[in-house]
């Protein structure tokens, strides 16, 4: 291995720990507000995100896997396939014919990582349903397009599935999806899968979107957080799991990061690595022991149009709990600000 590819190499293992980190801040955010505030505020809030999601991602993405010009319901099918594919969550997808296709995802489950999808009630998982899956004939324009659950991991299932199926006729809202719980998927068979164009998805842009994937959670489901339940309700529960999620991933990304423990020198160093793996700017200044961050952009929320400063809170958390597990007594502080994004000052000590 040349050196040129040991530095690549070295990049997107820091890209990966990044998305591990959000991605263990999303679940555990989901968790939060299951046990903070019930599993019907939970199913509002997921509901929320994804349907969010869905509505500013699923066209777009549809012309950028170049797959918008298939039928409706494979079209869908393997949107989830390619995309999904893309964020590293494992996903198969069986073609039946132009008006039925299925998508199941396989256990272990991305979304409820380990441990977590024994805290996650039906109710939560079918709100994810909801908020994409039954939504996307909307969005194409064709209401007969439906989606039909088969199976729930979360309900002791063996995995996530159904099918896109389109109906002769337009589906009511309550019809678009529908559970059959007798039913399977066939098996799925790797050689007829939808594939990436290599050319236009090589390595290093699977890696940056592999680590997007994450992050576009954590960018949805701050903003939805503070219109669900308010700025102050809001901002606790972003501030709590992010200090519970630092605490228990900064030996992990650390590792990734090639920084050990210690004191306010040692994170200081780790938050620089960590800024630069996000993509964002950042200068950092030592005053007696104690160091001044200043995070210049903020590149996640740049373009979030109903930024709330509540939504600063995950970074805050976040950067607490990664304190707290780097060593003990680190203080982490950040200046007031009035209202914006960035540029955001930390002080660390």
């Amino acid at each position: 291995m040349t050196v040129g590819q040991d530095a690549r190499e070295a990049q997107w293992l820091k890209w990966r720990s990044v998305a591990d980190l959000y991605h263990a801040f999303f679940t555990g955010l989901i968790l939060t507000v299951v046990t903070r505030r019930g599993t019907a505020d939970a199913a509002e809030f997921v509901f929320r995100v994804f349907r969010r999601q869905q509505q500013e991602r699923f066209l777009a993405g549809l012309v950028k896997l170049g797959i918008d010009h298939l039928p409706p319901a494979v079209a869908a099918a393997q949107y989830h396939y390619l995309s999904n594919w893309i964020g590293g969550v494992h996903v198969e997808y069986m073609y039946e014919n132009d008006r039925k296709a299925w998508v199941r995802y396989p256990p272990p489950r991305w979304i409820w990582r380990g441990t977590a999808i024994c805290g996650v009630p039906g109710e939560v998982s079918r709100a994810m349903l909801r908020g994409w899956h039954a939504n996307n004939g909307v969005a194409l324009g064709d209401l007969r397009l439906g989606f039909v659950c088969t199976k729930q991991s979360v309900d002791g299932q063996d995995g996530l599935e159904g099918y896109y199926c389109e109906y002769d006729h337009p589906l009511e809202l309550d019809q678009r999806l529908v559970f059959a719980r007798h039913l399977q998927a066939p098996l799925f068979d790797p050689a007829k899968a939808p594939e990436l164009p290599v050319e236009s998805w090589p390595k290093p842009r699977l890696e940056k979107a592999y680590r997007n994937y994450a992050m576009e959670y954590v960018k949805t489901a701050a903003p939805v957080m503070v219109q669900v339940f308010g700025p102050e309700d809001a901002g606790y529960l972003l501030h709590l799991t992010g200090k519970l999620i630092g605490m228990q991933y900064f030996d992990e990304i650390a590792r990734a990061f090639q920084v050990g423990r210690g004191g306010t020198r040692e994170f200081a160093a780790f938050l620089r690595v960590l800024f630069e793996s996000q993509d964002d700017e950042v200068e950092i200044s030592e005053s007696s022991g104690s160091f001044e961050v200043r995070q210049k952009t903020w590149k996640l929320m740049a373009d979030v149009g109903d930024y709330s400063p509540a939504c600063s809170k995950v970074l805050e958390g976040l950067f607490e709990g990664l304190a707290a597990g780097c060593g003990r007594h680190i203080p982490v502080h950040l200046k007031p600000v009035r209202g914006s994004r960035a540029p955001l000052v930390w002080s660390i000590g």
